[in-house]
């Protein structure tokens, strides 16, 4: 399958049972930012494994699988996101819009973030996305998928994110 040129990581919604593996793509996570200078956007206990039950629950939750194996995990919520109504900007519009959170991977397979924003993309054309500021590598990606900043936000615990609007 591999092979095959035409081949497509899978996106599903995540089930209960893969909970183990997501929570260890946290893990893998969050010794990445650690190592790329940024320590503070994921604390050891971010994201918890209540947080990701809650959102498995909520049917917003889910996985890339790559040749059977979950290599990547996010979180796609369409409709207004409380933690983006008041911002230190201004938003790009105010239309119906989606927003990503908690993109992550195991790091054996490239473009997990490319494939998310491609699924994100078949939902809606108007996606919403935060990031810690010392957070460049998700930065660069943002800024290189043609998401424009639009202003701080602060999440549940005070702490400022940059955020960014992509419109099609």
């Amino acid at each position: 399958m591999s092979g095959n040129p035409d081949y497509i990581m899978e996106i599903r919604k995540t089930m209960p049972n893969d909970l183990p593996r997501v929570m260890r793509i946290f893990e893998i996570a969050r010794d990445f930012m650690k190592s790329s200078r940024n320590p503070s956007q994921w604390n050891d206990n971010y994201p918890s494994e209540e947080l990701i039950t809650s959102d498995i629950r909520e049917g917003v939750s889910y996985v890339i699988v790559d040749k059977s194996k979950i290599v990547g995990t996010f979180v796609f919520r369409e409709g207004e996101e409380s933690t983006y109504s008041e911002i230190d900007g201004c938003w790009s519009n105010d239309n119906p819009y989606g927003t990503i959170h908690r993109i992550a991977s195991d790091g054996s397979t490239k473009g997990i973030a490319d494939k998310c924003l491609a699924f994100c993309r078949t939902k809606t054309g108007n996606i919403r996305i935060d990031t810690h500021r010392d957070n460049t590598v998700m930065q660069k990606w943002i800024r290189r998928c043609g998401f424009k900043k639009c202003g701080i936000i602060r999440v549940s615990d005070g702490t400022p994110r940059d955020a960014f609007q992509l419109e099609s």
